[in-house]
């Protein structure tokens, strides 16, 4: 598809060039990054906690969950007096493209299979000699638990042969929950970096062995760590907006028929509702408790996609408004509308843009270990955010109503279910597999 003469007309020095080398961080912003990490920290109220860290030096791969900004200044903490790079989604270079680089910044395209970032990735390790951190989930947890990481981490480890240091804060999310970033609740943040693969391990350790040791330390539940610490949160928002990822009610089973604010969550249809106590733990006003606790309403509400998927009934079709990432100075820029539709093909968006120009993007369910949602974008409606390798689009669907968690568990569950089939496939193909008997 050609380019709008508008378009044409873009400085290209301003143009997000994924395959750029990643600069050395800049000496003079370390300063900055110093005394900004502890302030941030200071007025969060976080603690950094070091385990395993003797005798270790740079250049190491650092893996943290994300939840919210502080985890920056978390890692800045920790690693200090010691630098690191970053691999960071292309919309956070807009407007500040130069502080990014600066830092040590990577460009990454949200859940795209690019070569460039992990050919960056060992370039900043292996000839920078320079630690780098990577946010495996690739998104914000949505429910304050680990999501999908992805499974070929320990390969990269073993390619760059350094140690490994897993990141885990708690309480970050309940801090500032996705769903209802702001007011800021008030409560201790800790995070602990471990070492799980030394300089030595990562020699003999086979990349399968590496990549089972981070998903076995890479698991964290911030509302357990709130209820078992008995952690109070008395903010009046406590619950605010929390139907964002708790669409389905338990009671009558209909999906987005729930609403919540305050303190409240409740069920439009069968007027079903639950009031969060001060540990973040739920408890049904008007009958039996079912969940008390998010998690666990969350992961049941995955459940049901994923049974809806193996029943052939998953669907989900959509107008919706499109935006396309210009460049790093002038941001997002308004091009159509389409018809955005999720299937066992994957996503596909078609239509007419604003200039006349037909429209036509497809992902593959094989191509999208998963899909990164933002509820409200900037004050601009909920949106997911699809990739290729050269373009990033946010996608505002026009008429679904709170549809984007459901969205985000079915192009995971759609991808495991592919992944297997792949397997099998290639299993039944083995000339090793034993004839069956008569």
């Amino acid at each position: 598809m050609s380019k709008s003469s508008k378009e044409k007309r873009v400085n290209p020095k301003k143009l997000i060039d994924t395959k750029a080398e990643p600069k050395k961080p800049r000496p003079y912003l370390m300063p900055i990054e110093w005394g900004g990490s502890w302030s941030m920290s200071l007025l969060a109220s976080a603690r950094v906690k070091k385990v395993g860290f003797e005798g270790l030096k740079p250049p190491y791969l650092i893996l943290c969950n994300h939840a919210s900004f502080i985890d920056f200044p978390l890692v800045v903490k920790a690693i200090f007096p010691h630098r690191c790079s970053w691999v960071i989604s292309v919309e956070e270079f807009i407007g500040r493209n130069w502080l990014m680089r600066g830092i040590g910044g990577i460009y990454k395209r949200k859940f795209t299979q690019d070569m460039s970032v992990v050919k960056h990735i060992l370039l900043v390790l292996t000839r920078q000699k320079i630690s780098c951190t990577i946010y495996p989930e690739a998104r914000y947890s949505l429910a304050g638990i680990n999501e999908q990481i992805d499974g070929a981490l320990g390969k990269l480890a073993k390619k760059a042969g350094c140690p490994v240091v897993i990141g885990i804060s708690k309480g970050n999310f309940l801090r500032s929950p996705q769903w209802c970033k702001h007011p800021y609740r008030k409560l201790p943040i800790e995070a602990e970096f471990r070492q799980i693969v030394t300089r030595e391990e990562v020699k003999r350790l086979s990349a399968d062995e590496i990549q089972e040791r981070i998903e076995e330390a890479f698991v964290y539940d911030d509302y357990a760590y709130q209820r078992d610490n008995k952690i109070a949160i008395d903010s009046v928002f406590r619950a605010q907006n929390i139907h964002r990822i708790l669409y389905q009610c338990p009671v009558c089973g209909r999906e987005f028929t729930t609403t919540s604010r305050g303190t409240k969550i409740w069920c439009r249809e069968c007027r079903a509702s639950w009031e969060m106590d001060v540990y973040g733990q739920l408890h049904r006003e008007n009958g039996e408790d079912i969940f008390t606790h998010v998690p666990d309403w969350y992961r049941w509400e995955r459940e049901n996609v994923k049974n809806e998927i193996l029943r052939g009934e998953y669907s989900f079709k959509d107008s919706a408004r499109l935006e396309r990432i210009v460049n790093t100075s002038e941001g997002f820029r308004v091009i159509g509308n389409v018809e955005l539709t999720h299937d066992y093909n994957g996503f596909t968006m078609t239509g007419e843009l604003e200039n006349g120009q037909s429209f036509e993007f497809h992902r593959s369910v094989a191509s999208m270990r998963s899909v990164h949602i933002e509820y409200d974008f900037k004050g601009r409606g909920d949106a997911l955010d699809l990739c290729t390798l050269s373009d990033t689009y946010f996608v505002f669907p026009l008429t679904a109503e709170n549809c984007l968690t459901k969205l985000h568990f079915a192009t995971e569950e759609l991808y495991k279910l592919e992944r297997a089939e792949q397997k099998r496939r290639v299993q039944d193909k083995s000339p090793d597999k034993a004839p069956e008997t008569v």
